[in-house]
């Protein structure tokens, strides 16, 4: 059998305020698959893959406009670090000694790592190729004291569009000092196309029973079945639109996953459009899941999606793969601190695939 071959191409793509060089980063597969990523941020910027006729479907949202990438208001395909989603009132207690991180100024929490998150630095970049496919290795060093956060964090990324389809992310990294980390990528998926409409025509699953419920923001502290809030269970397959009816402000919800043996073998969540004909099944070792139905894409500075037109709320669902909401303030969730000597490793795979 000849070997696969896939290709790697880069591009200039923008200069920063300060005048450095941002990169473009295309993965091909040569099997109809491309992932197309900035060394700023490690933002997916395109991820197209075969519908059901063979046609190459972008199912990630993004901007027209490349200098709307440097500010990124909805955090379109960002690395998000170093915490995903909220810390209550930008405020956590690590050995002892309390810290403080940036506060979202629409909100009283630390939200997505603070003011200059990960997906607002530029990463050393490294374009390979692996076994499984085309990939890019992304570096940076969070130095101590970086957005209120304890310790030099030297963070690794791989991205791999492998031969099938799959794009896999590999998080890895280091401290010197306690801290507390917790990544993930906040791409906004429509498998109908990026101007495909409405999230509302999918049909999703999610292999959780339970969920962190919050209020005004913050993190009660329970964990509740979804059999509370039916609108919130997907434990079995059903129409987004069949559900969201229920909720005026659509999801924005942590969900539990229920305990995998192998996570890489069996699926945390998947999203399927009949109209394409395209499934995107969600492995992780994640012990949660962040769905959220995009209803604020109305007023975060989006003024044109990359087909020129302006993206409505319920544009796209994002399915961030994560540790829980403001676990630093929750001793009862699963842990998200990482010590000295200790190496922290999380993976996520979009497993693309075609329903005839």
């Amino acid at each position: 059998m000849a070997k696969r071959q896939g290709k790697i191409n880069q591009e200039h793509f923008i200069k920063t305020a300060d005048g450095r060089d941002v990169t473009l980063f295309t993965l091909d597969n040569g099997e109809g698959g491309t992932a197309s990523i900035l060394d700023y941020g490690g933002t997916v910027v395109s991820l197209k893959v075969p519908d059901r006729q063979g046609k190459a479907r972008d199912v990630a949202l993004g901007f027209k406009k490349r200098e709307d990438y440097l500010q990124n208001e909805p955090h379109f395909g960002g690395i998000i670090g170093r915490y995903a989603n909220r810390i209550a009132k930008g405020r956590f207690v690590l050995e002892g000694k309390t810290y403080n991180i940036p506060k979202d100024p629409k909100e009283d929490n630390g939200l997505h790592g603070g003011k200059t998150g990960f997906d607002r630095v530029i990463w050393k970049a490294t374009a390979m190729e692996n076994s499984l496919g085309p990939a890019l290795r992304l570096q940076y060093v969070s130095q101590d004291g970086e957005e209120g956060f304890p310790g030099q964090l030297t963070v690794s990324v791989l991205y791999t569009l492998t031969w099938d389809n799959f794009l896999r992310i590999d998080y890895t990294a280091e401290t010197d000092r306690p801290t507390v980390i917790n990544l993930t990528n906040h791409s906004y998926f429509n498998l109908n196309g990026e101007n495909g409409g409405l999230i509302e025509n999918h049909e999703l699953w999610i292999g959780a029973g339970f969920y962190t419920p919050s209020r005004d923001c913050l993190m009660t502290g329970e964990v509740l079945s979804v059999k509370r809030t039916p609108a919130l269970d997907f434990t079995a397959p059903a129409l987004i639109s069949s559900k969201i009816k229920d909720l005026p402000d659509g999801y924005d919800f942590n969900y539990v996953l229920n305990r995998r043996i192998n996570p890489e073998r069996e699926a945390a969540a998947w999203l399927y459009s009949a109209e394409s004909g395209i499934m995107m099944e969600v492995f992780t070792s994640e012990p949660g899941i962040q769905v959220y139905s995009s209803e604020f894409l109305d007023d975060e500075g989006v003024t044109a999606g990359k087909s020129g037109k302006k993206y409505s709320k319920r544009a796209a669902l994002c399915l961030e793969t994560q540790h829980f909401p403001d676990s630093p303030n929750q001793p009862h969730f699963p842990s998200t601190e990482l010590k000295p000597g200790e190496k922290y490793h999380s993976f996520t795979v979009y497993r693309f695939s075609v329903i005839s």
